[in-house]
């Protein structure tokens, strides 16, 4: 672009007029591309900083559940682990509320750098059915780093319920519509899913008593208030144990090491039918693929340690560390799963 100015300038001013020419000519380049380049991060680009780098300050993992429950202490035993692998700070805020909604929002919205990521829960599938005015898509405003444990609820009744198996639960439903009862978590939540599952599979029809919370909840199935629930292993087994609840079924794929005399709910006849609580990390969609790499390497290698599959054994969960593109579909089954759930039965909240 500096060819019109060939003819011989005067001597003094040549070296002084073309580096002039120069610089003009690389900023009018250099302000012509900076659109171009922003346009091209928002269109899903890598951010500026460089993922080599990574990490280059704390590490926030955002819980959607408040301290001392159990996707906090999860978040809390794996944060340990990977500050002392990353070298760098890593702080657990947790922002409970709407659901775990307002934590999967604010991560969600944040800088695809891999400084802040969200510890992931069943609910992220769950409300992407039952919330009408979601702000996050759990698909498409999420990269998945690894699915870390898994643990699956039991359907548990007061020890004098007259029924000890899920065939007799389902004859005593059907004789009487309308009149059992099942506790849940609060309306939307997976226990009120799972129940309204059973309804479905099974042909029944049942009451739905939602609690503020799981505690209550369980309080209520073991003074037989309610018939009948879904309880996560963990919250279950003391309970059971001090002959406070009976189980029935357990909503998994296999037995559980801790109630091996306690069938699946495939073996009395409803195959497919899981119900989990389970825990993975997440980050913005954009984050780099060598960032996402980095932790999914450092996560499996934490959830591979005895001290760690302990602590998800004792909580009767199963420690898992898959890939990326497993946790992707494993994410996008419990969509399908809890959508059809939720529209059949009707279930949608605000």
């Amino acid at each position: 672009m500096l060819h019109r100015f060939h003819s011989p300038p005067r001597r003094c001013n040549a070296p002084n007029s073309a580096a002039a020419l120069l610089a003009v000519g690389t900023l009018a380049v250099a302000a012509l591309l900076a659109p171009a380049r922003a346009q091209a991060q928002q269109a899903g680009g890598a951010p500026a900083e460089d993922p080599s780098a990574f990490p280059n300050r704390s590490i926030r993992i955002v819980v959607g559940f408040a301290p001392g429950g159990a996707t906090d202490i999860v978040a809390r035993a794996v944060a340990q682990k990977l500050q002392d692998a990353l070298k760098q700070t890593i702080v657990v805020d947790n922002r409970p509320g709407g659901g775990s909604n307002i934590a999967a929002e604010i991560v969600a919205r944040a800088e695809a750098d891999g400084h802040t990521l969200l510890m992931g829960t069943v609910a992220n599938a769950t409300n992407m059915s039952i919330y009408r005015n979601l702000k996050y898509d759990t698909l498409r405003d999420f990269a998945p780093v690894s699915l870390l444990m898994s643990a699956p609820s039991v359907l548990v009744v007061h020890p004098s319920f007259p029924a000890n198996d899920v065939r007799r639960l389902v004859e005593m439903a059907k004789a009487r519509p309308g009149t059992l009862t099942y506790a849940s978590s609060g309306a939307g939540g997976s226990p009120h899913l799972a129940g309204a599952m059973l309804e479905l599979r099974a042909g029944i029809e049942m009451i739905h008593v939602p609690y503020k919370g799981a505690s209550p909840a369980l309080t209520d199935l073991m003074s037989g208030n309610v018939s009948m629930g879904f309880q996560t292993a963990l919250s279950a087994i003391p309970a059971m144990q001090s002959g406070k609840l009976k189980p029935l079924a357990v909503a998994a794929t296999a037995r559980l090491k801790m109630l091996p005399e306690v069938p699946t709910l495939a073996e009395a006849g409803y195959p497919d039918f899981e119900v989990s609580s389970w825990n993975g990390l997440l980050a913005p969609v954009r984050t780099p693929s060598a960032i996402i790499d980095r932790l999914h390497r450092e996560l499996v290698t934490i959830v591979a340690m005895p001290d760690i599959r302990e602590r998800f054994e004792a909580q009767a969960a199963v420690p898992v560390g898959n890939s990326p593109e497993q946790f992707r579909d494993y994410i996008a089954r419990e969509i399908r799963r809890w959508s059809e759930v939720a529209t059949r039965a009707g279930i949608t909240l605000n």
